[in-house]
């Protein structure tokens, strides 16, 4: 497949704000696309070689290494590529412009012109990056620039600011996993309607790429068959929130398991034979952070295969007490293991199990889930399972609820018991429903919203970014809709991080997937999310989240909202909801209406 049909698709995606635009032009990529390669197309769509929990090496290229390639290929020295890269401010450009100069002649013209007569293909392309990534030792940078410079020698103008971009790892394409399972459905599956099929393929088996081979070579009906395979992570089932146990009991149909919500660091778990690896919510291979975790586990599950969920928690060498998730972040930072094992060491409390020994049991409901849970796992002082109950009377709820709080956690979870309570991998629903210590009163709950934009500073700010426009997810519509301007509670070295934190994430328009009235300095493709509080929710005109929905010509926002901290766990997609802001908002209304009324 020749990567111009890739280079072009690309130009056109980068214009487009229209996701159902988005959608068209993907489908009409995948038609022109053999299915031997539609794996490898979807990869770079994404912006990469392989999926992000493979733990598989990045590129690794830096711009010197580009400078330094460009100038290679484009018999131009390496000054005068700074020197346009100054003034475009993009390198992808630079390469560009260089070949559209080298196309008129010259002697990279005669290189390209001398080495083949071929387009470059999809497959050498990917093929070579992948060489690249995988390349270390001595005399491997050589390689990378001559191998890059080889690549850009028989592009186009057009080929080469894509190519140069994916080295970089700056495509900005505006295009989610959601958009490209909806033109899969509509290529491969003839409509839309199958998108559910394709979606749980793709939350089964987190490989997007896979699931496209899969679904264009076999087709939909044997993609209805995928299954768990350990080592490729299941994507995790979400909770929504509530604050009114009434509420909450009444959703989940009146009986519910009860667990505790623990303060740590979600992961799913995988065992074969001698085996074992760690994920994260966001679905990163953490397993290096986690050897305790690994011999916990090889010493206390009792099967073959299996792929389980759970909580890890710090906890007080000292006295054995649940420490809060920061305390986690140390593993992160720290080089030497057993120092870090004996500094902060960790429990873990697994609640689920997803796979056994050859059997799926994301389709099973939970009570027997939790029946295989019970099976296989021998539990010791650092391996447990997740304390829990089964109730259907409020009274239990809260009184269990203020027993989680007292040791150490977070709140509950909230889990419906009935006949469907399947694992509903990837989605959020009213199955699972947290239940927060801080869903009190009013604001005094954080939320987690995404970054889409920025805005510069003034006076002791001036120059630099001052305040970040935020967003929540609506899940509904694949859109991220404004709540608030955050301008508070950032730290000078948080301030100082932003412009680097922002810079790989900046565009030079509105993302086709956020809904935005407000116009800041600065447009950022939804990726970073923070941790968020304020005084209260507010109604107001200015903000798209859940336009309409409270009252007509209205959003919802957050009044003196301050930043908290970034949630570098979690991905855009797994931020505060449009729907969860709604509940918040009803919620605080229907306490400040009952306060009200005790008044009076």
């Amino acid at each position: 497949m020749d990567f111009i049909i890739l280079a072009q698709t690309f130009s056109k995606l980068e214009k487009i704000t229209s996701r159902t635009q988005l959608t068209a032009i993907l489908v009409d990529l995948l038609r022109k696309t053999p299915a031997d390669v539609v794996d490898k197309v979807i990869y770079l769509l994404q912006g990469r070689l392989w999926p992000e929990w493979s733990g598989m090496p990045e590129l690794g290229v830096g711009e010197k290494f580009l400078i330094r390639s460009i100038s290679v290929a484009t018999n131009v020295s390496e000054s005068e590529v700074e020197s346009l890269y100054k003034q475009l401010g993009d390198l992808g450009k630079v390469a560009e412009v260089l070949r559209q100069r080298g196309s008129r002649g010259g002697l990279s013209q005669f290189i390209k012109t001398a080495s083949t007569s071929a387009r470059l293909s999809v497959e050498r392309v990917y093929d070579t990056l992948v060489k690249i990534a995988m390349m270390v030792g001595e005399g491997s940078r050589d390689v990378k620039i001559k191998l890059i410079a080889g690549l850009l020698i028989d592009a186009d103008p057009l080929e080469a600011r894509y190519l140069v971009r994916l080295i970089e790892g700056r495509l900005r394409l505006g295009v989610g996993d959601a958009t490209i399972l909806d033109a899969l459905s509509i290529c491969y599956a003839g409509s839309q309607t199958f998108r559910s099929i394709v979606e749980r393929a793709y939350n089964i088996r987190a490989d997007l790429g896979n699931v496209a081979r899969e679904l264009a070579t076999k087709g939909i009906e044997a993609i209805k068959g995928i299954k768990p395979e350990v080592g490729i992570p299941i994507r995790p089932m979400l909770a929504e929130r509530l604050s009114d146990p009434h509420e909450i009991l009444s959703k989940v149909g009146g009986k519910a398991l009860v667990e505790f919500k623990y303060d740590g660091e979600r992961a799913q778990i995988h065992k074969k034979q001698d085996r074992v690896w760690i994920f994260s919510r966001r679905l990163e291979n953490i397993t290096h952070q986690y050897p305790d975790v690994v011999e916990m586990i090889l010493r206390g599950l009792k099967c073959a295969e299996a792929i389980v969920e759970g909580e890890i928690v710090a906890v007080d060498p000292e006295t054995g007490d649940l420490r809060p998730f920061q305390e986690l972040m140390h593993r992160k930072r720290k080089h030497d293991v057993h120092e870090v094992l004996r500094e902060y060491p960790v429990r873990l409390y697994l609640f689920d199990i997803l796979y056994v020994d050859g059997v799926d049991l994301t389709l099973v409901p939970i009570l027997e889930r939790r029946k295989y849970l019970l099976k296989v796992v021998e539990t010791s002082d650092d391996l447990r399972i997740a304390d829990s109950i089964i109730m259907d009377d409020v009274n239990e709820l809260e009184k269990f609820f203020l027993r989680a709080v007292e040791s150490g956690c977070e709140g509950v979870v909230v889990k419906a018991i009935h006949d469907q309570a399947i694992y509903q991998a990837g989605a959020r629903g009213w199955l699972w429903i947290k239940y927060k210590r801080d869903y009190k009163s009013e604001m005094i709950d954080t939320v987690d919203l995404v970054v889409v934009g920025a805005f510069y500073g003034r006076g002791r700010r001036g120059g630099k970014f001052g305040a970040l426009l935020m967003a929540a997810y609506d899940k509904n519509s694949d859109m991220f809709r404004t709540v608030c301007k955050v301008g508070s509670g950032f730290t000078d070295e948080d301030l100082e991080k932003i412009p680097s934190l922002l810079q790989p994430y900046i565009i030079p328009h509105k993302h086709a997937r956020v809904d935005s009235k407000v116009e800041p300095d600065v447009w950022v493709v939804p990726s970073l999310v923070a941790e968020v509080i304020g005084a209260e929710l507010t109604l107001s005109p200015l903000h798209t989240c859940a336009m309409n929905v409270i009252r007509q010509g209205v959003g919802i926002s957050i009044r003196f909202p301050r930043f908290i901290r970034w949630r570098t766990d979690k991905s855009a997609e797994d931020a505060t909801t449009v729907d969860e802001l709604v509940e918040m908002y009803r919620s605080q209304l229907k306490k400040v209406t009952e306060e009200k009324g005790e008044q009076t």
